[in-house]
């Protein structure tokens, strides 16, 4: 059954009678179809005008506004790609998501994680360096105290290179000493040789002394070269100094000659300087032959590279 005036419905159930509109909701009757260049309009204004969409990114002042009626803010949604006024990023809202159109945040979490660990490196390293009132750490490079460094002084090289401990008749040989301290342990070591094949008659001294450190409050790196080049600046009458670098020895190494202005070569007498870390090591080779002795004195070359055999196999022993 249908109502007087209504189409039947002939392809489903019947339907429930609509109520009739409200006077106030009568549909008007629809405008003229409109041309193709009015389609796609905005809706016009409410004083019948046509109103044009603003441009992206325009700044505020360029903005449309209603009589009476506010112009977009900086950087309100009306300026268009979260953009503020001339073009400028808004801020981030606190809490809200990337200009990506998400991450609730992540972004600017992601910035303070990385300062807060930059900030956890720099204080690092700054109390790493004595900063904030600290000391800093000695770096000993392994190498231990020791009561009596001449137990670990390698007096092979020596004795290769055809030399002897001297036999001193009572008195010590070799003389050792030792000294802790909160900032430096020393330790000492010499030894008094003599050519293997000397005869009772020939005169000669021959001796090697060996000095260590462990500096345990402040770092000798800076001034450690300095100290054996000063010798550079050092003559008298009869000697001059030569100071080299020697490679592959501790973290920096340097050997001292002393070099006769005379034509006669009595011995040799060679620093040889070592520093690992805040470990300081040295070791010094001092000769003299009279001329009517029956042995040949040891020449610079051979006494410097006696050092070093005996300096690496030294400080090998300083760490076990």
């Amino acid at each position: 059954m249908s109502i007087p005036g209504e189409t039947p419905n002939t392809y489903g159930p019947p339907q429930p009678p609509q109520p009739p509109l409200p006077p106030q909701q009568t549909p008007q009757p629809q405008s003229p179809p409109q041309s193709p260049s009015q389609q796609g309009a905005p809706p016009p204004g409410p004083y019948g005008q046509p109103q044009q969409p603003p441009p992206p990114h325009a700044p505020a002042y360029a903005q449309p506004t209603m009589p009476g009626m506010p112009g977009p803010q900086l950087g309100s949604p009306q300026l268009g790609g979260g953009y503020g006024a001339y073009g400028a990023p808004s801020p981030i809202p606190p809490g809200g998501g990337d200009r990506n159109g998400g991450g609730g945040g992540k972004g600017w979490l992601w910035a303070l994680g990385g300062a807060v660990a930059a900030s956890a490196v720099w204080a690092g390293v700054v109390f790493a360096t004595g900063g904030f009132g600290g000391e800093p750490k000695a770096d000993l490079a392994g190498y231990r105290y020791l009561s009596n460094l001449c137990t670990s002084t390698d007096l092979k090289a020596v004795e290769d290179a055809g030399y002897e401990q001297k036999d001193s008749s009572g008195s010590a040989n070799p003389r050792h000493s030792a000294s802790r301290d909160p900032a430096l342990d020393s330790m000492t070591c010499s030894v008094d040789f003599e050519p293997t094949d000397a005869s009772t008659s020939d005169y000669s001294s021959e001796w090697l002394s060996t000095t260590a450190g462990l500096h345990r409050k402040t770092n000798p790196e800076p001034e450690f070269e300095a100290q054996y080049r000063q010798y550079e600046d050092q003559r008298t009458s009869g000697f001059t100094y030569k100071v080299s670098e020697v490679d592959d020895l501790g973290d920096e190494a340097y050997v001292v000659t002393q070099r006769s202005s005379g034509s006669s070569d009595t011995g040799a007498y060679v620093i040889l300087g070592v520093r690992e870390g805040w470990t300081t090591y040295q070791s010094t080779w001092s000769e003299y032959v009279s001329s009517s002795s029956s042995a040949d004195p040891m020449t610079t070359e051979e006494a410097t590279e006696m050092l070093e055999k005996s300096a690496r196999a030294t400080l090998a022993k300083m760490k076990e």
